[in-house]
């Protein structure tokens, strides 16, 4: 059975490729991420989170061309899915109420 929960570090790769939409691969993931959260971020991190995004049925993916710049190697892409795109959405409305719920916070 695959799992239907998102850690907190799957969820803000999701985001970044939901962000990044066509140009979504590992380094721009990883660079869009870095710049957001102010820390460098290990790009094995980065693949993995997306593999098990992938394996959740949250991502899919698509090798493109070779490119010179690349040396002649392809680059992966990244596509949230319907199942990807709904999880973001539970979790948006989850945490929106649950921030409301704070005294402190509901009114800022």
């Amino acid at each position: 059975m695959k799992a239907t929960s998102l850690g907190d570090f799957e969820e803000l790769v999701l985001m970044s490729v939901c962000i990044l939409d066509v140009e979504a691969y590992a380094v721009s993931i990883k660079m869009d991420l870095e710049e957001r959260l102010k820390k460098s971020i290990n790009i094995s991190a980065i693949h993995t989170a997306l593999y098990r995004l992938e394996d959740k049925n949250f991502l899919t993916s698509k090798m493109e061309g070779a490119t010179a710049e690349r040396g002649g190697r392809r680059k992966r892409y990244f596509m949230p899915t319907s199942a990807g795109e709904e999880a973001l959405a539970r979790l948006k409305a989850l945490r929106y109420s649950m921030y409301q719920q704070i005294p402190r916070l509901s009114n800022a």
